[in-house]
């Protein structure tokens, strides 16, 4: 039995949906542990390709057990809306694959309303949200007024929690942001709309799960967006609301420390982010234009460009430490197939000290001036090898220096977005 955490080892977008895929063949079950509708996974195979936002990324390869655990914030109108787009694109009946957990918290329209003003009134502070409600509803969770998946199934008491709930929202609206009331009634019908299609997947996936792990089934822990956006260890306040580490991957699914065996990292052979907050090897020149341009990156919910920069192996080294990775993935190697030199972050200075970890005060991440060590690109294609030993041999050398800085070795490395585009080592 295998319970493995595949978890973004950078600031999300690191290509976690392909190898979830990848993996999901050989898997009984994969769940999506945390995060909502703010992050899209892009699957791509048999010249198919769909953006997931909260369905988990196995339903595609494999006939895997899908869960939605309790740890994700979900929409009920963007969830029904997937479930279409998935049936439309597929044979496949989520009725026999798909399981919600009902103590996942539900996303509101009161609080996408207050994400996005929020957002607003910080002005030139904004964090750079998605504005889909994802940080007001994990606030709604802790302090404990949150509505539940299995809520939606109790019609009367669902009411009573969302006229509570509203009557404060709107006070603030109208007396603090100068924004107009929401009406209850037509919240409370679209979300019983929204329930009719949903609640034959609403159940205890945690006692699912359990069973799974004593029947020593293989399970796939999903995370969305990436270590350094997590909320306690990520570069705070520009961080998302949720856990995206391996410790989150336990609290949002049920699944016991003990019974993970393996934490998979994924990293981009360079480093993007989405958003603000600090980006040290970030590139404002011609080569990270270059590295946007061929790797594509625009984010795959929102469409805004990503940030782009070298990839960064003090961050990384970090990363891997936090989760107890014993096992990476390198993605999107072919990015960098036309690159005449291509560099990597192996030291920090900081106020004129030269620094070899990752400071947790995001104040310091922002003075960081990283150091860089060179090496000679390949500038040869990598899309169509499919063994480690058919790379050009100076793409072997920068993925074994990364290897070797790091500790930990490449399970996987992949060369392009589609399935079997992959080397799998």
């Amino acid at each position: 039995m295998a319970v493995r955490i595949i978890i973004g080892a950078q600031w999300g977008d690191e290509g976690k949906g392909k190898i979830v895929d990848l993996l999901s063949a050989e898997t009984d079950y994969v769940v999506r542990y945390q995060g909502g509708a703010n992050a899209g996974h892009t699957l791509k195979f048999d010249d198919k390709t769909i953006v997931l936002h909260l369905i988990p990324s196995g339903m595609f390869n494999g006939d895997s057990k899908c869960i939605i655990g309790n740890g994700v914030v979900i929409d009920p109108i963007a969830l029904v809306k997937e479930i279409k787009e998935v049936e439309e694109l597929v044979d496949i009946d989520l009725k026999e694959r798909l399981y919600i957990s009902d103590s996942a918290h539900v996303i509101l329209p009161y609080h996408k309303v207050l994400d996005q003003v929020k957002e607003k009134s910080r002005g030139s502070d904004a964090i750079g949200t998605t504005g889909r409600g994802i940080g007001p509803a994990y606030v709604s969770k802790v302090s404990r007024i949150g509505i539940r998946m299995g809520d939606l199934l109790n019609e009367e008491a669902l009411e009573e929690k969302i006229r509570k709930n509203l009557a404060d929202i709107n006070n603030a609206l109208k007396h603090v942001y100068g924004e107009p009331e929401l009406d209850a009634d037509n919240m409370i019908k679209e979300l019983k709309s929204a329930t009719d299609s949903i609640k034959g997947y609403i159940c205890n996936t945690t006692q699912i799960l359990h069973e799974a792990i004593e029947e020593k089934k293989p399970i796939l822990l999903e995370g969305a967006q990436g270590s350094l956006l997590d909320v306690d260890h990520g570069t705070y306040p520009y961080v998302t609301s949720s856990s995206p580490t391996a410790g989150g991957a336990c609290t949002g699914s049920g699944v016991p420390p003990l019974a993970i065996t393996h934490s998979l990292g994924i990293t981009k052979a360079y480093c993007t982010r989405v958003g603000n907050g600090p980006f040290p090897t970030e590139l404002d020149d011609d080569a990270g234009e270059k590295l946007r341009k061929n790797g594509q990156e625009f984010g795959a919910t929102t469409g805004r460009p990503r940030r782009c920069g070298w990839l960064d192996l003090i961050a990384l080294k970090y990363a891997v430490r936090l989760n107890g990775m014993n096992e990476l993935a390198l993605t999107k190697l072919d990015v960098l197939d036309d690159f005449k030199t291509i560099k990597v972050c192996t030291q920090y200075e900081l106020d004129g000290k030269k620094i070899n970890h990752f400071p947790s005060d995001t104040e310091d991440v922002e003075r960081l001036k990283p150091i860089y060590k060179s090496f000679p690109g390949w500038e040869s294609v990598t899309r169509d090898i499919s063994s480690f030993d058919d790379l050009p041999e100076n793409a072997r050398t920068y993925i074994k220096f990364i290897e070797e800085f790091i500790g930990v070795k490449f399970t996987i490395v992949s060369t392009g977005p589609k399935r079997n585009e992959t080397i799998v080592r």
